[in-house]
Formats: C-alpha cells, sequence, structure tokens
C-alpha cells in the first residue's frame, strides 16, 4: 500500500499531518507522539516578534466545535531559531513552518529567513488569521494574495503552502490568485470567525470578542471549499476542518485533497494522527484503492 503523496515540490511520506496551533513545537507531544510517523509537523505559527496573544478568555467550547481567538501567541522568530527548529529538524518527518506577518514584507522576511534553514521541509503562510488585528487579510483579496505568494516565492526555494480563509464569498478565486503566485499548494481552510455571548452579561464571551470556529461543526464548509478549489486548481490541495476520524479523511481525500491537517482533535485526542495513519491502508482496501494518490479527486458529481 503506497501511502506517499506529493504536494508539488513537498513529498511526505503518507498525508496525515497535524495542523499549526494545535501540537505546540512538537516536543510538547513527544511522550505521547511517535512524530516521526507523520506525514508532516506544523509548529505552532511564528511571527518576526514574539506575541503575548490576546486577553482571555480565548477559547470557547461551542456545540460541536471550538471558538478561539488565541492571538497567534508565539516566541518569534529568533527564539524558534534558536531554540524549536534544532529539535524539529531531528524528529523523522517533514516539518512545515508556518509564518504569519502583518505586512508583505513580514511574510517575506520571515519566509527568506526561515526557509534556508536545514530542516524546514517547506513554509506555510498563514494569511488570513480571524482573531489578529492590526494587518491586511491577505486571504480574502485575490490580488493581496497572489502579491505576498509571488513576493515570497521570489525570496525562498522551499515550497510554499498558501491557508486560505473560508470567509469569503469566492474562496476558489483566491486559491487561482495563490497558485497564479507561485504557491505549491493551497490549504483549506482556516477558521470560519463566529462570536460567543454571555446574555447574562450582555458581553462577548472572548477577550477579543470575535474568533475562529474550528472542529466538527466546519467540516461540511471545509469539505465544500476543497470541492470548489479542486475544480478550479492544478495544484494540491490540503484539507483542514473537523477532522477527527479515518471516514473524515477520506472524504477529503475524495473532495480532492492531497493530504490532510488534524487540529481541533488533538486536543481531546493526542493520538488520534498516528491511529488515523494505521487505519488508512484499510480503508484503502476497502474501495480497492493501492495508494492514496489513486483516490484524490476522484468525487461523483
Amino acid at each position: 500500500m503506497d501511502l506517499s503523496v506529493t504536494l508539488g515540490r513537498l513529498q511526505l511520506k503518507n498525508p496525515i499531518m497535524v495542523a499549526s496551533g494545535t501540537f505546540g513545537y512538537a516536543r510538547e507531544m513527544e511522550g505521547i507522539v511517535d512524530v516521526s510517523r507523520l506525514g508532516g509537523v506544523l509548529p505552532k505559527t511564528i511571527t518576526a516578534e514574539p506575541r503575548i496573544g490576546n486577553a482571555p478568555w480565548r477559547t470557547v467550547e461551542t456545540t460541536a466545535g471550538l471558538l478561539n481567538a488565541i492571538g497567534l501567541d508565539n516566541d518569534g522568530v529568533d527564539a524558534f531559531l534558536e531554540h524549536h527548529l534544532p529539535y524539529l529538524k531531528d524528529i523523522g518527518t517533514s516539518v512545515v513552518v508556518s509564518v504569519a506577518g502583518r505586512t508583505e514584507d513580514d511574510f517575506v522576511s520571515l519566509a527568506e529567513r526561515v526557509g534556508s534553514q536545514p530542516g524546514v521541509s517547506a513554509i506555510e503562510l498563514n494569511l488570513s488569521c480571524p482573531n489578529v488585528s492590526g494587518g491586511v487579510d491577505f486571504g480574502t483579496n485575490a490580488d493581496s494574495c497572489r502579491g505576498v505568494v509571488a513576493a515570497t516565492r521570489a525570496r525562498t526555494d522551499v515550497p510554499i503552502l498558501a491557508k486560505l480563509t473560508p470567509n469569503v464569498t469566492r474562496i476558489a478565486e483566491i486559491a487561482q490568485a495563490a497558485a497564479e503566485g507561485g504557491a505549491d499548494a493551497v490549504c483549506l481552510i482556516n477558521t470560519v470567525l463566529g462570536i460567543a455571548i454571555d446574555w447574562r452579561r450582555k458581553k462577548p464571551m472572548l477577550g477579543n470578542g470575535m474568533g475562529g470556529l474550528s472542529g466538527p461543526a466546519i467540516k461540511p464548509i471545509a469539505l465544500r471549499c476543497v470541492h470548489q478549489v479542486a475544480s478550479a486548481v492544478e495544484i494540491p490541495i490540503i484539507g483542514i476542518g473537523g477532522i477527527a476520524n479515518i471516514d473524515d479523511v477520506m472524504e477529503f481525500l475524495v473532495a480532492g485533497a492531497s493530504a490532510v491537517q488534524i487540529g481541533t482533535a488533538n486536543y481531546y485526542d493526542p493520538t488520534v494522527s498516528t491511529r488515523l495513519i494505521e487505519q488508512l491502508p484499510d480503508a484503502l482496501s476497502e474501495i480497492n484503492a493501492n495508494s492514496v494518490s489513486a483516490i484524490i479527486g476522484s468525487l461523483n458529481g
């Protein structure tokens, strides 16, 4: 059974990755998960300077999901390169570093600096985090998206993945722009903008007011986005959103994703990712497939 997948110039041993922001810097999980078995690991998004994130509350559980407004809390690029990357480069699997900036120059500088480091397999451009203010939401405008991807592509040789938001009218147009800018793949989707309200206090529950909804509640939205984008672009897609079991994985692959990222499920089931890898061969055999690539985008209708 061939579980390997190709995402442009990025080769993965299997399609199961863990999403940025849900797996720490991977070191936190080493006693629980054999990370070397994963197709790829995405540490939490890094920015040029350290960020303390938003005021509490930062997370609120909702029906079938999790609303978060963490605010890209991270140690900054200097600490990442000095303390975290030396560990990550030896974990035995692909390391995709997620970066975010307030300006196009921020993205370019981060990608250029991080992409030149040994052990970095690819860069994920976090183009649209819904709970950070003060910058341009590059993922909501095709021209802005194309521009930041192209500028980054010109300054780094590693594969580039563009993580897009569902909070737009036509996500396929944004994905097309990312492809035109030179992205090796697109990641669909980031969280869905939402709000939780304490009606007794007449205030939002999150300190930031609004936040991003993740978990099973958004899976149908993510599947729809993958299906729409798969019909519009030729570059690979990484599916994200509510994936928690092998059926979810198979649905995303059939819809057009070449790989998936596990996010919210890591919080309540830290070993879910390796279990999905174990279950994948049997699921493929059930539909008479001998490789992951054989079923990508095989949806009828």
